[in-house]
């Protein structure tokens, strides 16, 4: 997942640069959904991970 992140981030990167606002803008979003989705599931493996 973040992994995808990642790539989505150079996606909007990329697109950005090139001038594609729109493509940049909807890649950003998506990379910061999945960015804080995964932190959110790291955060709850760490509590209930190890009993």
């Amino acid at each position: 997942m973040l992994g995808n992140a990642l790539l989505f981030l150079i996606i909007a990167i990329i697109a950005g640069v090139l001038g594609f606002t729109g493509i940049a803008g909807v890649a950003t979003t998506i990379a910061q959904i999945l960015f804080f989705l995964f932190l959110v599931l790291f955060v709850v493996s760490l509590i209930f991970g190890r009993r």
